[in-house]
């Protein structure tokens, strides 16, 4: 099927289209036309969550509301959370964002209705140059079932309305008619090993570097910071691993049969064994600098290896850490990435 006002694919859809699928859903359309590897998918829009919303203000104002709260009414926004997420989350779906949902979902899965898929937040003001909304909002992972598509629909909207993202937007002084929510709805990377990449080191700020961080399974474990992953840092010109930290990673993330994720025990002979290869380090630092390139600026990677050794990215945003900083970090990045190839060769030991 083509692309609705409801529903987008990936491939039509770029970072312009931020204000109507959320910053993720537009860094995902972005690195489809960019040629880079991603697993399929769409977003369902704004379009459904402005209407129903829309409606449910006709009983209860909502924005007004959340704008009227100081962030240090910590009480009043659990209070306003309570009421809002039950709200959303059982509010009756337009047929026509249902019936598009419907048929993305069959074209996306094919002969098998079942496919596991994963549901993610894309908040429009997710993932800006200025701010970053990443974690605030609900991701669900091997949803099956198009009944179950929709269900996590509403429950990423109702996530807007979490206590942390209201706390957000409220420090930040974000206006609440600014803010819409979409969903994006791809399919699972049966992941063998997964993580993160950072193109400039997260912990200096040296833009000559590649971090890359990873463990087994599902990239999960890692953003939830439930396993502490092999850390690697790779030269941005030599690719040479400068550094390589091996942990020992006793748990993973995989999916569950009946949908959904579980925590298991790592084998005995992998949680000290490196979660990555040598060569697959360096393809991803390609992937990495590749997408530096497109974008223009440090970016924060999540990625996946499926079980054919093939690398797939999961998002891509901009670092705003050090990109924010109005001070000079504790060791000052290299400006010039030769400066780290000096420094391999001779320069300092």
């Amino acid at each position: 099927m083509p692309s609705t006002a409801n529903i987008r694919w990936f491939a039509d859809i770029s970072l312009a289209d931020r204000r109507t699928v959320g910053g993720k859903g537009g860094s995902l359309g972005e690195l489809t036309r960019a040629k880079v590897a991603v697993p399929p998918g769409f977003v369902v829009t704004t379009l459904g969550f402005q209407r129903v919303l829309a409606e449910l203000e006709k009983e209860n104002p909502i924005r007004s509301r959340v704008e009227t709260l100081s962030i240090h009414d910590l009480k009043g926004i659990r209070l306003l959370s309570q009421e809002i997420r039950p709200r959303l989350k059982s509010v009756p779906l337009p047929n026509d964002v249902c019936g598009d949902l419907v048929d993305a979902h069959a074209e996306l899965c094919g002969p098998d209705l079942n496919c596991p898929l994963a549901v993610r937040s894309s908040a429009t003001a997710e993932d800006s140059d200025e701010a970053s909304f990443a974690g605030l909002q609900d991701t669900y992972l091997w949803v099956k079932g198009a009944e179950a598509i929709l269900n996590y629909l509403r429950a990423c909207w109702a996530s807007l309305y979490s206590v942390p993202s209201i706390s957000y937007r409220r420090k930040d002084g974000i206006p609440e008619n600014g803010v819409a929510i979409a969903v994006v709805v791809q399919k699972m990377v049966d992941a063998r090993s997964a993580g993160v990449m950072f193109t400039r080191s997260p912990l200096t700020g040296d833009r000559s570097v590649i971090t890359i961080e990873a463990s087994w399974g599902l990239g999960s474990a890692v953003v939830s910071g439930e396993v502490t992953p092999d850390r690697f840092v790779i030269g941005k010109i030599t690719s040479q691993i400068s550094v390589r930290e091996i942990s020992d990673k006793r748990w993973q993330h995989v999916s569950a049969e009946s949908g959904g994720i579980k925590h298991i025990e790592t084998p005995k002979e992998l949680r000290q064994a490196p979660s990555i290869s040598d060569e697959e380090l360096k393809a991803l630092a390609e992937i990495g600098r590749k997408v530096e390139r497109h974008y223009g600026r440090s970016q924060d990677i999540e990625w996946a290896i499926d079980p054919s050794g093939e690398i797939l990215l999961l998002q891509s945003r901009p670092e705003t850490v050090w990109s924010a900083a109005d001070k000079a970090p504790v060791a000052k990045p290299a400006e010039n990435p030769l400066v780290h190839v000096m420094n391999i060769f001779g320069g300092r030991h």
